[in-house]
């Protein structure tokens, strides 16, 4: 591809809406078999690996963040989130005000439970799913 077909590309991502772009993530996840929030090195090795060699009661790995209700003192929980995302204060504001919404359609458990902690302490409701 050309530098003008890249550049083409990066201006229709920048006119996305922050829930059009977690859309197309999700749906560029869905569409490739990987997962934003996975490193590059992984997401070979995940697609390399047998069927046959996944345990049959393996625990969950990744996790869906639902701020479910955005608590008593809205700055706090926009704060929170803006410390566990990389959300602008925009982005952040639209989505507590907007609760229910979702934070993460899939971490790894140790980032949603993280997710879940510092929304929780700034007063919110969280849920994993």
């Amino acid at each position: 591809m050309s530098s003008k077909a890249f550049d083409k590309i990066i201006e229709q991502i920048e006119s996305l809406s922050v829930l059009e772009l977690a859309g197309l993530v999700k749906a560029l996840e869905d569409r490739f078999g990987v997962s934003a929030s996975m490193g590059f090195a992984a997401a070979p090795a995940a697609a390399a690996a047998p069927a046959e060699a996944v345990a049959p009661k393996e625990e969950k790995a990744e996790f869906k963040v639902t701020l479910k209700v955005a608590g008593p003192d809205k700055i706090k929980t926009i704060k929170a989130l803006r410390s566990v995302t990389a959300l602008g204060l925009t982005e952040a504001k639209a989505a507590v005000e907007g609760a229910p919404t979702v934070i993460s359609e899939s971490s790894p458990k140790a980032d949603a439970e993280k997710m879940k902690k510092a929304l929780e302490e700034a007063g919110a409701t969280v849920e994993l799913a």
